[in-house]
């Protein structure tokens, strides 16, 4: 029997493609790697030795390695994106994770900038980028280290540092 609905109850392995799809709405493997291509240009290859996963509606895991599908367990690998909303959003982890990959929406921040993003404080900011998710990095030992995902808006860089991984440094 072919699955045609979403089962927020387990993980489904995305389709390939858009012609491989069969549960309506459902992100693709392509989209997914286009969208971090395009988004942060974290090449597609970056993700070859990874498969993907839907729990939820749009709750995005990422798993290095396979396993069969579909799979009703509690977690897999890590979450990675949300999609199936108006903006896709990256996730603190995937950022933290992947974002040393990223050539593009990378902001750097100084020292206080950094202190005040992963306490969770918004913060108004130049940056001549592209609005939307950016990866904030800070150097840290000589390296530009992703802190995790930032959201910019009308001039300000909104920190949605979840509140359990909020320090004060």
């Amino acid at each position: 029997m072919t699955e045609t609905s979403n089962d927020g109850q387990q993980f489904d392995r995305l389709p390939a493609t858009a012609d491989d799809r069969e549960v309506e709405g459902r992100a693709t493997r392509e989209e997914v790697l286009n969208w971090w291509d395009q988004r942060f240009e974290i090449p597609p290859e970056t993700f070859e030795e990874y498969s993907f996963w839907e729990k939820g509606k749009g709750k995005i895991w990422i798993l290095r390695g396979n396993v069969a599908s579909p799979i009703r367990i509690e977690a897999l690998g890590m979450k990675f994106l949300r999609t199936r909303q108006e903006h896709w959003k990256p996730t603190t982890n995937a950022v933290q994770r992947f974002g040393r990959e990223a050539e593009k929406n990378v902001i750097e921040l100084t020292r206080e900038q950094a202190r005040r993003f992963v306490r969770g404080e918004d913060q108004e900011l130049d940056w001549d980028g592209d609005w939307g998710y950016l990866v904030a990095t800070h150097e840290l030992a000589g390296e530009s280290e992703p802190l995790g995902v930032g959201l910019f808006v009308h001039g300000e860089l909104k920190s949605p540092v979840p509140k359990g991984r909020q320090r004060d440094l």
